[in-house]
């Protein structure tokens, strides 16, 4: 009795010609690199959601700006709002002892200090922004790759037949199904990357409108001093003596 050939994905690769293996290595490829930035970017979006959490409580509950500053200096600058901070407090000092000494201080010390906000701002988001040019690319390419992949497998199964000369039906549902593999891995490929882009997405455009929100009210105590009122809620930090 004939054995009836096992028709699969590893059949399929293992029949497919060099750029049939090329595309099915090009999404192994590119689903590796996506779970990668998936878990990297799930951990280290939480780790900094964590520690800006407990960085705003110290923040809010300390008695004076030295307070702060010291809060820092033990535990680091490790997330998007302690960064900020520490650079507007080190601009406004730095402002105060040594002036305007080179161009890109110039102005009053609420202008440097602004500028100074503004560039870490812009580095945070670079910073969150990094690896969603990857996602998005591969979310839109991955379909389209599996479905060259695709053509390409079924245009080598009609030649086949063709050269077998009979075109019946359990000649054809074999290498055509193989082939049509690589379209669902294409979107399989290409459906975790999109769900990631709209998450980290969202999740980032959140977590700059509060860092933007704090950056008003922290630039505003720095340059007054005076209490803070949001949604009804004062929010008020002691200044040094002397300030």
């Amino acid at each position: 009795m004939t054995e009836t050939p096992s028709l699969g994905f590893a059949h399929f690769v293992s029949q497919t010609d060099g750029l049939g293996k090329a595309l099915f290595f090009i999404l192994v490829l590119m689903s590796l690199a996506t779970w990668y930035l998936i878990v990297v970017k799930a951990i280290a979006n939480m780790r900094s959601r964590r520690q800006g959490e407990t960085f705003l409580q110290h923040f809010w509950n300390a008695t004076s700006l030295e307070a702060v500053d010291r809060e820092i200096t033990t535990h680091g600058a490790n997330d998007p709002f302690s960064h900020l901070t520490s650079h507007a407090l080190y601009a406004r000092v730095h402002h105060a002892k040594f002036g305007a000494a080179k161009l890109e201080e110039a102005g009053s010390q609420s202008d440097f200090v602004t500028r100074t906000m503004r560039k870490v701002i812009d580095e945070e988001t670079a910073k969150l922004e990094n690896g969603l040019t990857l996602l998005a690319s591969v979310g839109s390419t991955a379909p389209f790759v599996g479905l060259f992949g695709t053509v390409w497998g079924v245009y080598h199964a009609l030649v086949s037949i063709g050269q077998g000369g009979a075109a019946t039906i359990d000649r054809i549902a074999g290498p055509v199904g193989e082939a049509l593999i690589m379209t669902g891995l294409g979107l399989a490929v290409a459906i975790p990357a999109v769900l990631a882009y709209n998450f980290f997405t969202r999740s980032n455009r959140v977590l700059l409108a509060r860092l933007d929100a704090f950056a008003h009210d922290l630039f505003a105590f720095l340059t007054t001093g005076q209490q803070i009122v949001t949604d009804g809620n004062v929010r008020a930090l002691k200044a040094k003596a002397g300030e």
